[in-house]
């Protein structure tokens, strides 16, 4: 196969370390990635508030450059929906649709294409927090919804397993929202901060030291709640974990 990773542009600009875990975590599994120079915006930000048209130069772009890969892997879930779900401000060509349903969360793509079930190189001694970002439990479904009462499962868990060490807390309140939402996070501050503070509370009362995530968008702001409150918590993203971080 051929595989691009497609690293998102707040990754790039605030968190590279994200975009090179995910990178060499791909190469030890025996995946041949490219990175295709000249990535931008998926177009994401503007389709979510509505502007369609704004959007389309970045959509065109980003199926110009990964239309032709066998699978595209991002580690992020908010920008794998947007892509699958509405990457609609281009003609929908037979190069669009091939995308749409090739691209992959990176979590998806370890769990369920390449099945990794052990992380030989990865240890993490610490008490671990997962966050579900809204994208990836509801709408990406890689892990169970507590309000529809179905039988739990969680992907992000299964592959976190096969890491030594590591120790799972569950927070009382574990698919509540942490208010980041994007632009709501912007429109909505006053909300979105105390929602984030409430996450990370709920965490921390929970005994976990690390709280872990395959969005660092979630990360991003639950970190900036926690710095603000000074509730003693990190943050990490799954891939660095899974790619042999330690802290």
């Amino acid at each position: 196969m051929s595989v691009a990773l497609a690293v998102p542009c707040f990754i790039d600009a605030f968190f590279p370390e994200v975009g090179i875990a995910s990178l060499e975590l791909l190469e030890r599994l025996g995946v041949d990635v490219v990175y295709p120079q000249g990535q931008t915006c998926c177009g994401q930000p503007m389709a979510n508030n509505g502007c369609q048209g704004a959007a389309k130069g970045a959509e065109a772009h980003f199926v110009d450059l990964f239309g032709d890969f066998d699978a595209v892997v991002m580690p992020s879930g908010s920008c794998v929906h947007h892509l699958r779900e509405h990457l609609d401000a281009v003609p929908q060509t037979d190069r669009v649709r091939h995308l749409r349903a090739h691209t992959y969360e990176l979590v998806e793509y370890l769990h369920d294409i390449l099945k990794v079930e052990a992380f030989p190189w990865a240890e993490f001694p610490h008490r671990v927090g997962l966050h579900n970002s809204c994208g990836t439990l509801r709408s990406l479904r890689t892990a169970s919804m507590s309000e529809l009462g179905e039988a739990p499962f969680s992907k992000p868990l299964d592959l976190l397993a096969g890491v030594r060490g590591i120790e799972f807390v569950t927070p009382a309140r574990a698919d509540e929202c942490c208010g980041f939402g994007g632009t709501f996070s912007v429109a909505e501050d006053a909300v979105s901060g105390r929602m984030g503070l409430d996450k990370v509370r709920d965490h921390a009362q929970a005994g976990a030291q690390y709280i872990v995530s395959a969005d660092t968008s979630c990360l991003m702001h639950q970190q900036g709640c926690a710095k603000r409150a000074g509730v003693p918590i990190r943050f990490i993203h799954i891939a660095q974990i899974l790619n042999g971080a330690r802290a």
